[in-house]
């Protein structure tokens, strides 16, 4: 029995010992979401007292100033201005910019590639003058274009060196583009008319792209040639396959397989072209090195680089003929020159049909539409017979196909 009791004893003690322990359990599970709350609101006491902190920093440096910047700036560079259409088809009043060769060639190329226009475009042509500096013949063109303001754009390439002085009620004022020196046969002749051509490119209106030099002249009227140009189905530019050293005598092997024998043509440096040829040749980079790595004299790449490159590659939009009269009859690297004695009526109206010619795929008796070379001293006479020669005050429908042979 004592053992009994003693045993029974023991129990309760175990009983009496372990329960303090379980109500401090019990307790410690109570008081865990107590200070879990505690730690959570001394968070964000902490988060709201460094906000406060923040904001009043912000406003002592005063950086709040920066948010309004970048919507300003943005409106600014994109304002109405910029981004209407008007804004990006109408032509520079100025033909001077400060891009090189080849940003120029590579802005020149960029061409819709959607059919029409989405407004009226009256197509234009583009007088471009590859002169040494002044233009002798100024007077007779101002004659020329009066009147046909609209439907004509006028470029010169000139010695970087020379500095124009015409007024500005000039058709050549601000017309001479960013110019390079040119030497005569080499490839820098080229290296102007693509430069021409390039700048004239920059004005969406201009369809038609004439080449000419400081001796030229016209033989028509501006309507009598706008006409001309605008209605005919191919661009006038020589593109024949000659024997001899003059011709074919002047390929080298070198520029094969990109060019070959057969593929060699001669033409007059002087042409009028469409806006897709054009375009053809600023943006040409499979033709030029060849011919600038390998046609130097007694190869001339104003003779063979365009005729050969648009043989290629549009044979059937070419006429094979310029429309520049040149008297080469005497002979030498150089064309005869004409001045005050030469300069008659009956002598230039025979110019315009010095020999048949095909016009749309019919013979024709109007086949040059200019002439060269004119000295300085046969602006005189001409002056005089502008009257008769321009054409002044007839219009385009006065003279449409007269030109035919029927």
């Amino acid at each position: 029995m004592k053992v009994m009791v003693m045993e029974m004893e023991e129990c309760v003690k175990e009983n009496g010992s372990s329960t303090p322990k379980s109500r401090v359990t019990n307790q410690s599970r109570a008081l865990l979401p107590l200070r879990l709350l505690q730690i959570l609101l001394l968070f964000l006491v902490l988060t709201l007292g460094i906000s406060v902190v923040s904001i009043h920093m912000i406003k002592f440096l005063k950086i709040q100033r920066l948010d309004p910047v970048a919507p300003i700036t943005l409106l600014s560079t994109y304002n109405h201005e910029s981004v209407t259409l008007d804004s990006f088809i109408r032509p520079p009043s100025n033909v001077w910019h400060t891009m090189n060769d080849s940003e120029l060639l590579w802005r020149a190329s960029i061409e819709p590639q959607r059919n029409g226009y989405p407004f009226r475009r009256v197509p234009k042509l583009a007088f471009m003058f590859l002169a040494k500096g002044p233009l002798p013949f100024a007077p007779l063109w101002e004659k020329f274009c009066k009147g046909h303001e609209g439907l004509y754009s006028i470029y010169v390439h000139s010695l970087p060196s020379y500095k124009s002085d015409f007024s500005r009620s000039s058709v050549f004022y601000r017309r001479y583009i960013p110019s390079q020196a040119v030497a005569w046969g080499e490839m820098s002749m080229g290296e102007a008319e693509r430069r021409l051509l390039a700048n004239a490119l920059l004005d969406i209106s201009n369809e038609w792209f004439v080449l000419l030099s400081e001796s030229c002249i016209p033989l028509r009227g501006f309507s009598f040639i706008y006409s001309y140009v605008s209605e005919s189905r191919y661009s006038f530019m020589g593109a024949a396959d000659e024997e001899g050293p003059d011709g074919r005598g002047r390929y080298r092997t070198e520029m094969e397989p990109e060019i070959t024998l057969s593929q060699w043509r001669k033409g007059s440096q002087w042409f009028e072209i469409n806006r897709k040829l054009a375009v053809e040749i600023v943006q040409d980079t499979t033709y030029y090195p060849k011919f600038k790595e390998f046609c130097r004299p007694p190869c001339y790449v104003d003779e063979h680089y365009f005729p050969t490159m648009l043989s290629m590659k549009h044979r059937v939009l070419l006429a094979n003929r310029t429309l520049t009269w040149t008297d080469w009859s005497r002979g030498g690297a150089h064309p005869a020159t004409f001045g005050k004695a030469d300069v008659t009526e009956s002598f230039l109206k025979k110019l315009t049909g010095a020999k048949s010619c095909l016009y749309n795929d019919h013979q024709s008796q109007i086949c040059y539409l200019f002439a060269r070379k004119f000295a300085p001293s046969a602006l005189e006479p001409l002056l005089q017979l502008a009257p008769k020669i321009l054409e002044l005050g007839s219009n385009i429908s006065s003279t449409r196909h007269s030109w035919y042979l029927f």
